[in-house]
């Protein structure tokens, strides 16, 4: 059947661009998914706004619109990234309001407002008025004008944020707040890594596991064939004692970046990125048919006993498995795209989706190349260094393919736009079971 680039299982908009997951929530029994979204055009251009899903079960999916508009003098140039914060019957949301000053300005030393913004709702939807929490007077005097992107959360009896910042000398850093009251908030540190970037972009600080994390998208970091491949990268410091160590990337695909963690009842992590990412050199064909990108499938997160965190796909996902195939080694299918496999390595292993990509394991390098540039986009060849591969899990939507190694300890997050979703799989030194797919229930 040819492909309308149209995806079954992963959130993305009928029209415009989005990126970064925002505002990540579980409130009144509902998910919410709040994105980074510029409905006027597929490329990015005109206003930065915020757009909405919800669902009561990560399955059935409503779109309620564009729900934050750039409509206010202290948010006029964007509504930027931010996050979610439930408190009793109401939503907190948190993000930056963008300022761009005209003038001859560099927008990083001078030019540039980033100021933290609330805005409550009831139901998700219908907004309060906006009321700004933090201006560039209220960082540290070695901050840039690039300080923006809040995650809030409680703890200790007292409520705390996180900022990305640049700082004048260009280190990556985060600021943290605290407050009484979710409204007054007063500088409390700064955090730096050694990973030698000069922004950090959308910080993440939580627990898991008993162990302390700070998630960031930090910018500027030299790339290397098996770490820090993409044009930006995405990853998590361990916290101990106040410092950022020991920095591991979550994702190896070509598209991933600004992560975003938040808590459900039932007690599990769910963990959402933009899979995608800014200033890619390579394209994405539905732009001509006016919109472009996506977030992941939502993930949940462990820690393993190596200290790693692990993601693998929300459970619920299961419940959209049909129509069951059992795969041996050196077993060649036809499937309709999407689909799932679930298996286990049999020592060095390839698997084929015929003249679209292979993901392959030999002499602990394990790669995901893409056999078409066309049905890539220009998408090459990205590595992971692995010395044994235990299991595979991969679910391939019409446009995305997401790979999850070892638990998920080890995750490949790409695009791909094959022009039929008839497909052919090649399986050498791998077995398990391959899965058809329903579609997400999406309007």
């Amino acid at each position: 059947m040819k492909n309308d680039f149209r995806q079954k299982l992963h959130l993305e908009p009928l029209k415009g661009w989005l990126n970064d997951p925002n505002g990540l929530s579980f409130f009144n029994g509902e998910y919410h998914v709040y994105f980074q979204y510029s409905p006027d055009s597929a490329e990015g251009k005109g206003r930065k706004c915020w757009g909405h899903w919800c669902s009561p079960d990560l399955l059935n999916w409503k779109f309620t619109g564009t729900v934050l508009l750039p409509d206010t003098p202290e948010d006029r140039s964007g509504v930027y990234s931010g996050c979610g914060f439930v408190k009793d019957d109401t939503l907190y949301l948190f993000y930056t309001g963008n300022v761009k000053e005209e003038g001859n300005h560099d927008y990083i030393t001078s030019g540039r407002g980033a100021n933290v913004i609330l805005v409550t709702t009831g139901n998700g939807h219908d907004m309060s008025p906006k009321k700004v929490l933090l201006r560039n007077e209220d960082y540290p005097y070695y901050c840039s004008c690039h300080v923006r992107d809040p995650k809030v959360w409680e703890e200790d009896g007292k409520y705390h944020m996180v900022l990305g910042a640049r700082t004048l000398d260009s280190k990556g850093c985060v600021l943290y707040y605290v407050s009484d009251d979710l409204l007054n908030w007063k500088y409390d540190r700064t955090v730096y890594g050694e990973d030698g970037s000069y922004m950090w972009e959308c910080p993440d600080a939580f627990m898991l596991g008993g162990h302390s994390f700070l998630s960031i998208s930090p910018q500027g970091i030299p790339h290397e064939k098996y770490c820090f491949q993409n044009v930006y990268s995405s990853g998590y410091y361990e916290l101990e004692s106040g410092k950022a160590e020991n920095y591991r990337e979550w994702d190896k695909g070509f598209d991933f970046y600004a992560p975003q963690s938040f808590d459900v009842p039932d007690g599990r992590k769910l963990f959402i990125g933009w899979e995608g990412i800014g200033d890619i050199p390579y394209n994405n064909p539905t732009v001509e048919l006016g919109w472009q990108h996506c977030l992941t499938l939502p993930r949940e997160l462990t820690v393993n006993d190596k200290g790693n965190i692990c993601q693998v796909p929300v459970r619920e996902l299961e419940k959209l498995r049909f129509d069951s195939l059992k795969i041996n080694d050196g077993d060649i299918v036809s499937t309709e795209l999407p689909f799932e496999f679930a298996g286990n390595c049999l020592g060095d292993f390839s698997i084929k989706i015929m003249d679209i990509l292979e993901l392959e394991s030999a002499k602990g390098e394990t790669s995901l190349r893409f056999i078409s540039e066309s049905v890539g986009g220009g998408r090459n060849v990205r590595y992971a260094k692995m010395q044994v591969c235990n299991d595979i899990r991969i679910i391939a939507d019409t446009t995305s393919v997401e790979i999850y190694l070892n638990g998920g300890e080890t995750v490949f997050s790409s695009r791909m736009y094959p022009k039929d979703t008839q497909i052919r799989l090649c399986f050498t030194g791998a077995e398990g079971t391959l899965y058809r797919l329903y579609g997400l229930n999406m309007c």
